[in-house]
């Protein structure tokens, strides 16, 4: 969060370029963590949070804020309100929320309107391939087909007839996209890795 933060406050603001408010999409228990890093690194910031019963009395200063911070479930319980707006940038902290591209609450972000769109988790597939194509949908539509060219093209070929060819190739047209930090880079203070292999 610091980085990020750190990196919208000294780049995007201090050029100039981010003239519109920036939105932070998170889970509910993440919002206070965005909001003390917030006042902590970017204290300058109008930070305001949209959460709580009475958020509807908050919807009016949205375009005064810096930066607005909302979770997945209200975002799609207040979508009308939130895609009346543009943003400079939309932030989807633990975007493995948004894995199912056919779910009210992944409408919904699709449906804002934001110059840049960064999507942070540490499990961009967890399932199937199906999900990779649901963020990138989010942050660059049409860069990987829609919901059948993908599955057409990609998710069949690699899931079902294990085309290590086909899955090369997907790997390099999002590598330039992503960005991955190992756990290492993170936490250089932890041991490495156990790994203990039982026979059943």
């Amino acid at each position: 969060l610091s980085e990020a933060l750190a990196h919208w406050k000294r780049v995007e603001k201090s050029a100039g370029r981010a003239t519109l408010p920036s939105l932070v999409v998170a889970p509910t228990s993440v919002l206070p963590n965005w909001r003390e890093e917030a006042a902590r690194f970017a204290p300058a910031l109008r930070v305001l949070t949209l959460h709580g019963a009475r958020r509807g009395e908050q919807h009016a200063r949205i375009a005064e804020a810096d930066l607005l911070l909302t979770s997945y479930p209200l975002l799609a319980r207040d979508r009308e309100t939130l895609t009346a707006h543009e943003y400079h940038l939309v932030v989807f902290d633990e975007a493995q929320f948004l894995k199912n591209a056919r779910t009210q609450v992944h409408a919904a972000a699709a449906a804002l309107n934001a110059r840049h769109r960064v999507a942070l988790t540490g499990t961009p597939i967890e399932n199937n391939l199906a999900e990779l194509w649901a963020h990138f949908n989010l942050l660059l539509p049409g860069f990987l087909g829609d919901a059948r060219q993908f599955a057409r093209a990609w998710r069949t070929p690699i899931e079902r007839e294990s085309d290590v060819g086909r899955m090369a190739r997907l790997v390099k047209r999002v590598r330039p996209f992503i960005l991955r930090r190992t756990r290492a880079e993170v936490l250089n203070d932890l041991p490495a890795k156990t790994e203990v292999v039982r026979h059943v």
